[in-house]
């Protein structure tokens, strides 16, 4: 006798649509003038989760069409040159992606120094076009308070690649 096996499909609205709606929506909640012991709430790059993760959950072709989206999204909703933050999110897709077959299975610890990597990498570039626009450098601090909490992030990429990294048994 043959017993049914149950099989969880993870499609692109789990992994891909309700995240990219829940960065934008923690982006303009992160936005809001409050201020609590005098320091404003940080504002990380919630999307450089996503452009991390994805990659490793599961290479696909929508996933870069949605972090060109949420990089347009940050360059509008924080006046930055358009398409920056799009090339960010998209250097770092495309550089996990590369390493893809290094990264998998590997612990957390290295996946940590690859996100601080590539957390850096895509910083360096804002800082970049930043400075080349403007002919100024921008400032250290600033650029600092939006890296920290974009680091102290790694553990939702972390946990959106475990959830979701063997959600689909039709990829095994």
């Amino acid at each position: 006798m043959r017993r049914s096996v149950t099989v969880r499909v993870v499609g692109p609205m789990q992994w891909i649509v309700y995240p990219a709606l829940i960065a934008i929506a923690a982006t303009v909640a992160l936005a809001t003038p409050v201020e609590l012991f005098g320091l404003n709430l940080p504002e990380p790059i919630l999307p450089m989760v996503l452009a991390f993760a994805w990659p490793l959950i599961r290479p696909s072709i929508v996933a870069p069409a949605v972090l060109l989206g949420l990089g347009l999204f940050l360059d509008v909703f924080w006046f930055a040159p358009l398409g920056m933050w799009a090339l960010c999110l998209l250097a770092v897709y495309g550089a996990v992606l590369l390493s893809r077959v290094f990264l998998a299975g590997q612990e957390v610890r290295v996946l940590f120094v690859w996100y601080a990597a590539c957390t850096a990498m895509a910083f360096f570039i804002a800082y970049a076009v930043i400075g080349l626009r403007t002919g100024t450098a921008p400032s250290l601090l600033a650029l600092l308070g939006q890296i920290v909490p974009t680091l102290i992030l790694f553990p939702l990429a972390n946990i959106m690649i475990e959830r979701f990294d063997d959600g689909d048994v039709r990829f095994r």
